[in-house]
């Protein structure tokens, strides 16, 4: 008989699949549920719902075959037309979405065509040449066309699991035997919710659960110090400051990297992150398509800082304000007051304003009305959607804050043209060291993740994307 498993983590609210989110705690159970035309597979993408694809010359029609023998949770087999259902869904202007994600997807695919010509054919059109679009497909739940109107009250995919039970404070997904893969060798797995990180390291060592996430440092090293096992993942989450490329001081390419060369960021980390983080080099981590190893890092210079400042017009000084959320990340305001201090030496005057109302924040920057800088964090997998949403001047994206390079916007339409995937990445990788120069951000670390994992788990790891995934 197959075991069965108790997960904890910070939420198990799954909230409706086709909202955008990039949250682990929300992704942990849809993609459990629910899977895709297909799925991400390292730096590139594997079959799932679709077993094989093509685009035409135009570079605008894909085709999608469809998997025999797929069946959802209800007993429905699956049909082209259920993926053309979910797929209007994710864009429909009434889903909504948190934190500001409202209307992300329908800014890429909101003028697609989506059509099935047979019962296992799947056609996109998209109004421009999209060589990325995998990146966004393999993030779009796929539902039974008649059972739609039911989210987010109640989950039917075709995933390994169904749900059993979702509750404010538990969920239980049950093995679904008609899954079209390999079978599970798990039973039952609980979810239950605990905020507190600490606590949830605790109940793994207490027997309480088998699994806890992002247990962060304290729960680290409180489980290391009890003997217990601790897996970790150097995450594809970036914490940056983004800056005001508007208006005010930071509209001077200079003082941007000025703001770079004054931070220490390894001391940062080291005080922050008790050293639970790795130095970004630029505004991907090595989870993302593009990213290049190359790139040196800003070093922490505070001389060069002074004369960067000092050519701008500030060797007097200057005076910034920066914009901090209480929490996503949790740890923004002590990051604030390392920055801060650290400022100080370059003869940066900082202010913080502390926000803690963390969805009025996110509106706040996505309605373009931080002061210089304000702390933030990227979290797409996909370098496609970072470009779009965050630099790029020609789209204006929700978390763009007025960065302008005529070259960069020239090559990533030119990247959104190239189907062939090694030249797609070598122009990312251009684009990579122009915006690693051009600093439009403060950028500091990516995190390291960390699970406390039980003993009738040892051995258990996490997806690269972070996915807990127990088979």
């Amino acid at each position: 008989m197959a075991d069965d498993y108790t997960v904890v983590q910070s939420s198990v609210q799954a909230g409706d699949p086709h909202i955008c989110s990039d949250s682990n705690t929300r992704n942990n159970l849809i993609h459990s549920v629910f899977e895709a035309l297909i799925s991400r597979d390292g730096g590139g993408f594997r079959p799932c719902l679709a077993r094989s694809w093509a685009v035409e010359p135009d570079g605008l029609t894909w085709a999608f075959q469809l998997r025999e023998g797929v069946r959802f949770h209800n007993g429905d087999r699956l049909k082209a037309s259920d993926v053309v259902a979910s797929l209007r869904r994710v864009i429909d202007p009434r889903i909504g979405g948190a934190y500001g994600t409202q209307g992300v997807y329908a800014g890429y695919i909101g003028d697609a065509e989506f059509t099935a010509p047979r019962v296992d054919v799947v056609k996109i059109r998209t109004g421009e040449p999209m060589a990325d679009l995998l990146d966004l497909l393999s993030e779009m739940p796929v539902g039974p066309e008649a059972e739609l109107d039911r989210l987010p009250g109640e989950y039917v995919g075709t995933g390994p699991y169904l749900v059993g039970k979702m509750g404010r404070d538990e969920a239980v997904l049950e093995p679904f035997r008609g899954h079209w893969g390999a079978a599970l060798s798990a039973g039952e797995v609980t979810w239950l919710t605990e905020p507190d990180a600490v606590q949830r390291a605790r109940m793994v060592l207490d027997r309480d659960a088998d699994l806890g996430c992002i247990v962060g440092v304290e729960g680290k090293e409180l489980t290391e110090s009890e003997g217990g096992v601790v897996a970790a993942l150097e995450s594809g989450l970036c914490i940056i400051f983004m800056l005001n490329c508007f208006k005010g001081p930071c509209v001077d390419r200079r003082v941007r990297q000025a703001l770079n060369h004054g931070l220490d960021v390894p001391k940062i980390i080291r005080k922050v992150k008790r050293g639970e983080a790795r130095q970004l080099n630029g505004y991907l981590t090595p989870h993302h398509f593009g990213y290049d190893p190359d790139t040196p890092p800003y070093s922490h210079d505070p001389d060069r800082a002074r004369r960067l400042l000092s050519e701008a017009g500030y060797s007097g000084g200057l005076r910034l304000t920066m914009d901090v959320p209480t929490s996503m990340p949790d740890e923004a305001p002590q990051l604030a007051s390392q920055m801060e201090a650290q400022y100080a030496e370059i003869g940066v005057e900082v202010e913080s304003l502390f926000h803690g109302d963390r969805p009025a924040y996110s509106e706040m920057v996505r309605g373009k009305k931080i002061h210089d800088l304000c702390c933030f964090d990227s979290s797409p997998r996909s370098t496609f959607r970072v470009l779009r949403e965050k630099l790029h001047s020609g789209i204006r994206g929700p978390w763009w804050m007025g960065y302008s390079s005529p070259e960069v916007d020239r090559l990533a339409w030119e990247a959104q043209r190239a189907f062939d995937g090694d030249a797609r990445q070598r122009i990312y990788r251009r684009i990579y060291g122009l915006v690693r120069d051009d600093a439009p951000w403060a950028f500091l670390y990516r995190p390291t993740y960390h699970w406390a994992v039980g003993k009738r788990l040892e051995g258990w790891s996490p997806e690269p994307d972070g996915l807990v995934r127990i088979r």
